[in-house]
């Protein structure tokens, strides 16, 4: 991301937005319009997966038995 603002954006006016892509996909039409798709349907990908992920690596361990301490009498 760091890469595309301080490359793509000056040189080409690249929006990464998906918010900001779809205006002026919808003034010009055609092959704008054909790839605005992807715009919107790649960060939805991107947060299902990282919430995927993230739940399967926080999920909480379980705690076994050896590993409790005993209670004092």
């Amino acid at each position: 991301m760091t890469l595309i603002h301080l490359i793509s954006i000056p040189v080409t006016n690249t929006s990464v937005n998906p918010a900001r892509s779809t205006g002026p996909a919808l003034l010009v039409g055609g092959w704008a319009l054909q790839q605005l798709w992807l715009f919107w349907l790649a960060p939805i990908v991107g947060r299902v997966i990282g919430g995927v992920a993230y739940r399967w690596l926080a999920a909480p361990r379980p705690i076994a038995a050896a590993d409790v301490p005993a209670a004092a009498d």
